[in-house]
């Protein structure tokens, strides 16, 4: 997952952590980000197993991308796996054509914003990777929402669970790309 500060993408990976670990399945993550609050580079790496995980992986390559901002993308691009998926907010990313990988362009930014939830775009696309790939199910982030949030975000859990469910039904009818066999 990439973006820039301020987007959310510590927090959406935090819930699609936890919300694996709920279904069952071994989690870790690493997320890393420069020494801005906002505006500055956030990348953060889930891997899901249906296995112990023994030692941190080295993840030369990666099934499933999401890109928030466009500054991450080439970076993003050399680990993209072919036969897997990019879901993308085309708000403020043009998405790349790169061999093998599956295309979501889900205009998050600008959906948060006719929620009335400017804050929500990075849980849309969540939602949105969530329905494309099965990856987890959309029930399972809405119920980790409430073990994720600080206490001082907590009253934001029914827009969160609204935001993610919007990005789910926004490809409702798109092309699945299955997570799991």
């Amino acid at each position: 997952m990439t973006g820039i500060g301020g987007q959310g993408i510590q927090l959406v990976a935090k819930l699609l952590a936890q919300a694996a670990m709920r279904e069952g399945r071994q989690v870790m993550m690493f997320g890393l980000f420069m020494g801005m609050i906002r505006g500055g580079s956030s990348e953060s790496t889930v891997v899901i197993a249906d296995r112990e995980i023994l030692t941190p992986p080295i993840v030369p390559s990666a099934w499933a991308l999401l890109a928030m901002h466009p500054e991450g993308l080439p970076a993003l691009g050399r680990k993209a796996e072919p036969g897997g998926v990019l879901v993308f907010n085309s708000s403020l990313v043009t998405a790349p054509v790169w061999d093998g990988i599956s295309r979501v362009a889900v205009p998050a930014t600008e959906m948060a914003k006719a929620m009335g939830q400017p804050m929500g775009a990075s849980m849309i696309a969540l939602g949105a990777l969530a329905a494309t790939t099965g990856v987890v199910a959309v029930a399972s982030l809405h119920a980790a929402l409430g073990e994720v949030l600080p206490p001082h975000r907590r009253k934001l859990i029914d827009a969160n669970t609204a935001c993610i469910a919007r990005g789910a039904e926004h490809v409702a009818a798109a092309e699945r790309v299955a997570a799991w066999g």
